[in-house]
Formats: structure tokens, C-alpha cells, sequence
């Protein structure tokens, strides 16, 4: 089997080799290759394209697979894999993707030939959790702000929540998903002393300890801080708009490190102007870079970061040996 991968900022080819070796070691022909932009950022904003508009929004790198008709697997973590370039691939069979979400492969016209796309799920779920366990302290504990403050020689003490600042024991965390990252945000949260409530339909179970509702709006409602870990499709968009974010208690806190899409981000902006919850943390946005001017910008009961939940270097060294070991597990044993 002929295999090409395409590197790129995050995971570049140096980093992809080593975790592809054991199919060389069983024979199999691995081409590395490297999608080049001139900084993370100028990637991240290509990612964003297609994440909002679909893996046909921006070419397949030029020069990158021009014998793409030779391989018979493509690996990539962000190279979008659009119909044209499907078009061409006469042989192939595969295409892995270095994350959990395959929005950057046109998986229509993947089906349409016979092209089984295959995603590596978990592969950044510790990294996303635990900073979701961060992002939930640095709100309710102001930790953000007290070191903005101090770097401007301010020793700040006065916050929005002042007057009835938490600790997590004892609180309600409700999870908007429960798939790899979910589960492992309860898992950090329960020695807290936390209850864990999660809403996920495409759940009928949940581990001991965990209470599993069946409705979102009653989750929102029952909260003291909620998570959202859903995958972003279709189905999902805009999940939690106006109408959940009214559900919630004027105590609680909103938390969004998966996709901005699920979110209505007006809807949240104004939830929060108006000071109907206690506060939020988001790492997603419906802009990135957030531009200047944004309302986001000019509230003081949230905490804000530049989509960095899932960026540690042990997540995406360890990803390309994730996917060839299952990949080797499930297709070629």
C-alpha cells in the first residue's frame, strides 16, 4: 500500500515519520509531505474556512498531491480533501484524518468512490479537558482578570461575581456531550466534589455516578456550570441559542471549548450584557481572530482564549501513532 501524509504547522513532517514507522515496518510505502504557511495563525484561519464553509471552500494545497492517483491513503490533520481532489485519486481507499472531526473531507464524494474516511477520535481529548477544567477556574476564581489587572498595575479585588464567588464543591456540572472529552471533564471534576449531569442523545448509558438527562433545556436549567463537548453538524448548530441560555440560573456559568457554531454567540453576548448568568469562558469563536471591536470584547464577566484547548505538543506528537496503531488494529490484522 502506497501512503501519502501531509504535514503541516501543528504536526509537521518530522513529527509525522516516527508515528507512521509501523507501517513501513510492515511493508507499506509512507510519503511525507508538508502543507506550508507562513505562521500557525495563517493556518488556523484556512482551518476556519473550512470548518464554517466545507472541505471544497479552499484547494487542496497545490503541488502537494499532483500523483495523488498513485496512493492508496491520504493522511492529513487539516489539508482539506475536497471532491477535485477525490476526483483524481483513481486508486484510493483511505483517507485518515489527524483529529476527531472529519469537516475538512468532502465524505459525499468520498462515498461516492468507495473511500472509506477514517477519523482518530480522542486524540486531543485529555488536552481539551483539562483545559476546560482550567478555563471553569479562571472565570469563577477571576484569575484571568486579577493578572490583566496587575499588568497594568492595577491589584484588582473588586469582580462581577464578587459577592458570591464558588468553589466547585457541592455544584452541578452540566456536560453537553459525553463522547472521549466529556467523560474526561467528570472524571477531573468528580474529586472536586462536583455532580455530574451530562445531556448527549446519542447516549442510552452513562458510568456509574454520572445522571444522563434527556432533555437539554432541563440540564440548563439545573446546572451550576455548564460544558458544552458536542460535535458540530448539522443537527447541532446552534443548539444552545437564546431560549437554553434563558433556562439558566443567574448564578451559573457558560463554558464552550468545542465549536463555536454550537453556540449562538449573540445570543450569549447579550445573555451575558445583561448579566442574566454569572459568567462565561469560550475558546471558540464565530471570527478568529476575534476582530477588533467585537462585542465579546467589552464584557468583564468572561474569560477569553484564542482557541488553544486542544494545542499541547503531547497531543499532536502522539496522534499520528494513534491513528497508525488503530489503523493497523482494525484494517490490516
Amino acid at each position: 500500500m502506497r501512503i501519502l501524509a501531509i504535514g503541516d504547522k501543528f504536526i509537521p513532517a518530522d513529527m509525522l515519520r516516527p508515528g507512521l514507522a509501523a507501517f513501513e515496518k510492515l511493508g507499506h510505502e509512507v510519503t511525507v509531505r508538508e502543507w506550508h504557511h507562513p505562521d500557525i495563525q495563517a493556518l488556523q484561519a484556512d482551518n476556519l474556512i473550512v470548518e464554517q464553509r466545507g472541505a471544497n471552500a479552499i484547494p487542496f494545497p497545490a503541488g502537494l498531491a499532483d500523483d495523488i492517483g498513485a496512493f492508496d491513503m491520504l493522511i492529513t490533520q487539516f489539508a482539506p480533501v475536497g471532491a477535485e481532489l477525490l476526483e483524481k485519486a483513481g486508486k484510493l481507499k483511505y483517507v485518515g484524518v489527524l483529529r476527531a472531526g472529519i469537516e475538512n473531507v468532502d465524505t459525499e464524494a468520498a462515498a461516492a468512490r468507495g473511500v472509506e474516511v477514517i477519523a482518530t477520535p480522542g486524540r486531543n481529548a485529555r488536552a481539551v479537558a483539562e483545559f476546560t477544567v482550567g478555563m471553569i477556574l479562571a472565570e469563577m476564581r477571576n484569575i484571568a482578570r486579577a493578572h490583566a489587572a496587575m499588568k497594568t498595575g492595577v491589584f484588582r479585588k473588586d469582580f462581577p461575581n464578587s459577592p458570591a464567588i464558588p468553589e466547585l464543591l457541592g455544584k452541578r456540572v452540566g456536560l453537553v456531550g459525553f463522547g472521549y472529552i466529556g467523560s474526561l471533564v467528570a472524571k477531573f471534576l468528580i474529586p472536586f466534589g462536583c455532580e455530574i449531569l451530562t445531556y448527549d442523545p446519542y447516549l442510552k448509558e452513562v458510568p456509574e455516578g454520572i445522571q444522563l438527562v434527556d432533555d437539554l433545556d432541563r440540564l440548563m436549567a439545573e446546572a451550576d456550570i455548564v460544558s458544552v463537548h458536542m460535535r458540530l453538524t448539522d443537527a447541532t448548530r446552534h443548539m444552545i441559542g437564546r431560549n437554553q441560555l434563558a433556562k439558566m440560573k443567574p448564578s451559573a456559568y457558560f463554558v464552550n471549548t468545542a465549536r463555536s457554531g454550537l453556540v449562538d454567540q449573540d445570543a450569549l453576548v447579550e445573555t451575558l450584557r445583561k448579566k442574566a448568568i454569572q459568567g462565561a469562558a469560550i475558546d471558540v469563536f464565530d471570527d478568529e481572530p476575534v476582530p477588533a471591536g467585537d462585542p465579546i470584547l467589552a464584557l468583564d464577566n468572561i474569560t477569553l482564549t484564542a482557541h488553544m484547548a486542544g494545542g499541547t505538543r503531547d497531543a499532536f506528537v502522539n496522534t499520528p501513532t494513534l491513528f497508525t496503531e488503530r489503523f493497523i488494529a482494525s484494517h490490516l490484522k
